[in-house]
């Protein structure tokens, strides 16, 4: 179990590598481009004299507090990254994280693909969903055969499982 900044225990956050890689080469333009640029613009902004009426220094101060915040919360999810690497993984049959499965909707026979993957690199436009989203929800400890209900607000919908790959 990994512990927050509090001491308090959270939990493991599933991550592809892929998503891993991702955040770390965020996380090092925050850290290398930056934070250098907005340090340097305060600095610009505390040379320009009354900050009480400096709209840059205000802007500045917002934006490093923008940054700052964003390095914590990705250094924060890289420490309690589970990264898993689903080529490593022998295909079991069934649908677990990180694989990529074809799927077909029963109503309408019309087919999908879709990756599962952590939150920060869910992404539809790219078929990439969340574990946490409710088609994977649905399809997640499945086989090819079976079928899924998939809860959405306009009620229930049956997928089958055509495919699964581990790419």
């Amino acid at each position: 179990m990994v512990t927050d900044s509090l001491g308090e225990e959270m939990d493991k956050i599933p991550m592809t590598p892929h998503g891993a890689h991702i955040l770390r080469e965020e996380l090092d333009r925050l850290k290398s481009a930056e934070r250098p640029r907005i340090i340097k613009a305060i600095a610009e902004a505390l040379e320009q004299g009354d900050l009480r009426e400096n709209a840059e220094f205000q802007y500045a101060k917002e934006e490093q507090g923008f940054i700052e915040g964003r390095i914590l919360e990705i250094e924060n999810k890289l420490s309690a990254a589970q990264i898993i690497d689903v080529r490593q993984i022998v295909p079991s049959g069934k649908v677990i994280f990180g694989v990529t499965v074809m799927v077909v909707n029963l109503e309408d026979e019309k087919e999908s693909v879709y990756k599962i993957v952590g939150d920060d690199e869910s992404d539809l436009k790219l078929n990439k969903i969340s574990v946490y989203s409710p088609i994977a929800r649905a399809l997640v400890g499945k086989e090819i055969g079976d079928v899924a209900i998939v809860k959405t607000p306009n009620g229930d919908v049956e997928i089958e499982i055509r495919s699964i790959e581990h790419l």
